[in-house]
């Protein structure tokens, strides 16, 4: 049987749920932003009025106000949208219990053995499933409806506002094939700009090409490029109950004003670190791969990674391995606007093994500093996770506190 797969994704998620909180916000162009205190200076999300003045997310503010002088900014409330997200989720959940969060306003849904059971109709079913959501939660979304996750997902930011989109085997070629090659998943600019210079300026055109001698210019993602055109996407909707495992951990702070100087980025990386190193101890986990990224006050940005000879979820050497490849690519005397740290190659925490320190003092000193964190632990569980930090994060200027 064809799997009936929907992709329903909220419109202006952000932008909507504010007007729920004030609805005259509805009236003028509105635009959801970050804290200018803390310099997230830029657009979360925009109303449909803000759309018309060309005003784009992740846009500065300043620049967004050029465009509309009258924008009204208003400061994100992350629990309210996760609030709605949660009512709009269990709404789903009526349906199938093969409901699996992309983000907190997007979601597939896999209806295959359900959708008999709300008339057979597959674009009723979605229309049905829109129109409950804007009369009992006030918000719009769009569905995308196919027979695979790819090509959903195509579908739901084919048409909007509050739209349902259909595109099976039978009418693929109509509306999927015919799009411009940049909107097909993992097509990022550069690999556009390589596809375009082989004639392949559709996903048809790329459908219709030779599958191995794509793979011979791209790679691995050439093939997982050919597969998508073709909607050769067999990927599971995972159910709602289950949970989700996790591929990385990471944190990241755009700070007050720019940081200057080793201290100053030392101070920023173990701030970061000890957020990334106390969730990977709560979900039970260590990395094998941690990378460190960098915005400067121009917004250039700089990423670097390394995997570890052996695994780790302590914050003293998630905070050595990303001070080593900051002073290995970074000027310190240049100023740094927002910090990143971010663990990946996950492992469960019982996996890993030693095979040639087991009793060396390198490893009792790592004994020694996983009894003082899992104190850390301890404590922030029980009075707060801000009752106890390492003595040189505070820094009210900067914003870590």
């Amino acid at each position: 049987m064809e799997r009936i797969i929907f992709h329903c994704d909220c419109n202006s998620f952000f932008a909507s749920c504010e007007e729920l909180l004030e609805p005259s916000l509805k009236e003028v162009p509105m635009a959801v932003t970050g804290d200018p205190e803390s310099r997230h200076g830029v657009i979360l999300a925009k109303n449909q009025k803000a759309k018309l003045y060309g005003i784009n997310t992740a846009e500065p503010v300043v620049g967004a106000k050029r465009k509309c002088p009258n924008l009204v900014c208003v400061l994100a409330h992350h629990d309210f949208y996760r609030e709605i997200c949660e009512k709009i989720n269990n709404i789903y959940l009526e349906y199938t219990d093969l409901v699996e969060k992309a983000s907190i306003d997007e979601s597939y849904l896999d209806v295959t053995n359900s959708l008999h059971l709300f008339g057979g109709d597959k674009k009723a079913l979605a229309d049905s499933i829109r129109e409950r959501i804007k009369t009992e939660i006030g918000i719009t979304i769009s569905v995308g409806v196919s027979f695979c996750k790819t090509v959903a997902k195509f579908g739901s930011d084919y048409k909007k506002p509050d739209a349902t989109t259909v595109i099976m085997r039978e009418n693929m070629e109509d509306i999927f094939w015919k799009a411009d090659i940049s909107e097909l998943f993992l097509a990022g600019k550069k690999t556009t700009e390589k596809l375009r210079t082989l004639g392949i300026n559709t996903i048809g055109d790329l459908a219709r090409y030779d599958r191995e001698k794509i793979g011979e210019f791209f790679g691995k993602l050439g093939y997982s490029l050919w597969d998508n055109a073709n909607g050769n996407d067999n990927s599971p909707v995972a159910s709602f109950y289950d949970k989700q495992e996790v591929k990385s951990i990471g944190n990241s702070m755009t700070f007050k004003r720019d940081l200057v100087g080793f201290e100053e980025i030392k101070s920023g990386i173990s701030f970061l670190s000890d957020s990334v190193a106390c969730r990977l101890r709560k979900e039970k986990k260590k990395c094998t791969v941690v990378q460190v990224g960098i915005k400067d006050t121009d917004f250039r940005t700089m990423q670097r990674q390394l995997t570890l000879k052996r695994a780790t979820n302590l914050q003293k050497e998630i905070s050595e391995v990303s001070m080593s490849l900051i002073k290995g690519n970074w000027s310190m005397t240049q100023p740094v606007r927002l910090l990143s740290v971010t663990a990946s190659g996950l492992i469960d925490e019982n996996e890993e093994f030693l095979q040639l320190d087991l009793f060396s003092a390198c490893e009792k000193d790592n004994e020694k500093q996983e009894k003082i964190e899992s104190t850390l632990d301890d404590i922030r569980k029980k009075f707060g996770s801000s009752s106890i930090k390492f003595g040189y994060f505070k820094n009210d200027e900067t914003g870590i506190k």
